[in-house]
């Protein structure tokens, strides 16, 4: 059964691209057909894996004018839906349809049996399209840094998700809560505490630790393993991956 797996956190800044290209690259190493879908209009994820090349379309079409997802292919067992700044009037255009909220689902049921993975790169926001994300994921991951803040802003999206739970994807669940830019501050071992109390072993055990490398990554056209393979960021992301393949 394809895994669906929904990055999600609402609060920006939290790494959830450098995540889904990261653990994206991972599952291709390991052998796993993987998909990875940018929802973000700032196109990050598109940016980070073709840089500047221009798509001839994007996600926004498939959930707008209800066409095939756009595949596009970046390496071996790893594909990219790309996103575009159409997808920043998305919202809107989606209020009007009839079953606005699974016309992502629906586009991913025609290609899902091609693929062990996707994942769902998320914009920080709560709206249609992170809906619809929900909607359509098997599993939610949240990124969460190690500050008070993020976790604090944390009950809208578990109301959120309770309620798409509850609604319309009763399967949805909270596969895992990865820890991003870690480093060993007190405030963030407290913090890491706070957490590990309110999600106990959903939380993985490896945490990513601020790595100058992966902020680099994003304009080399290369993934983590390949640009600094020895880097933290490659290890931990490895390391992050194994627990994944493991649940």
């Amino acid at each position: 059964m394809t895994r669906i797996i929904a990055v999600a956190n609402h609060k920006g800044g939290v790494g959830k691209t450098t995540s889904v290209a990261c653990i994206g690259a991972a599952l291709a190493r390991h052998g796993k057909r993987t998909l990875l879908i940018d929802l973000d209009a700032q196109q990050n994820l598109t940016f980070t894996l073709i840089g500047d090349k221009e798509a001839e379309s994007s996600v926004y079409d498939s959930l707008i004018k209800g066409t095939p997802l756009p595949v596009v292919e970046i390496a071996e067992n790893l594909d990219l839906i790309p996103s575009s700044l159409e997808l920043a009037r998305a919202e809107t255009d989606l209020s009007s349809k009839l079953m606005r909220e699974a016309q992502l689902k629906n586009r991913i049921a025609e290609i899902a049996g091609d693929y062990d993975y996707i994942l769902l790169d998320c914009p920080p926001s709560l709206g249609l399209i992170t809906t619809n994300a929900l909607v359509a994921a098997t599993e939610l991951y949240i990124p969460l840094t190690a500050e008070a803040l993020p976790l604090k802003g944390l009950t809208m999206l578990d109301e959120v998700v309770g309620e798409i739970r509850q609604a319309i994807n009763p399967t949805l669940k909270l596969g895992g809560v990865f820890i991003t830019r870690y480093n060993n501050r007190k405030l963030n071992k407290d913090v890491v505490d706070a957490i590990f109390s309110r999600y106990g072993s959903k939380v993985f055990s490896t945490k990513i630790r601020e790595n100058i490398s992966l902020a680099e990554m994003p304009v080399t056209g290369m993934s983590i393993f390949e640009y600094d393979p020895t880097s933290n960021g490659a290890r931990d992301y490895e390391a992050l991956t194994e627990e994944i393949l493991s649940r």
